[in-house]
C-alpha cells in the first residue's frame, strides 16, 4: 500500500514561484487560482490524489511555506 500525505501551505508565505509544482514526483500540487493570498498570489495546493508526503515541496520552498504531512503505514497485527 503506497504510502499517503498532505501538504499545509503557509498563505502569508507561499509567494506562487511554483518550485513545489516542478519538483513534485506525483505531479499533484498546482496554483489554487480560486483564491490570492493576503500578498497577492495565488497560493500552492493539491490538485489531485497521489500525495506520499515525500517532502521534496517543502525542501525545495524557498519561503519554507509548506508544512508536509503522512500518514503512518498500519502495522500488521503480531501473531503470538
Amino acid at each position: 500500500m503506497p504510502l499517503k500525505g498532505t501538504i499545509v501551505v503557509d498563505d502569508n508565505l507561499c509567494k506562487a514561484c511554483e518550485l513545489c509544482i516542478g519538483n513534485c514526483p506525483q505531479e499533484v500540487i498546482g496554483l489554487d487560482m480560486d483564491r490570492i493570498t493576503p500578498r497577492g498570489f495565488h497560493p500552492a495546493t493539491l490538485i489531485a490524489e497521489g500525495c506520499t508526503g515525500c517532502g521534496i515541496c517543502a525542501i525545495v520552498c524557498p519561503e519554507a511555506a509548506i508544512t508536509v504531512y503522512r500518514e503512518e503505514p498500519h502495522k500488521a497485527a503480531v501473531k503470538a
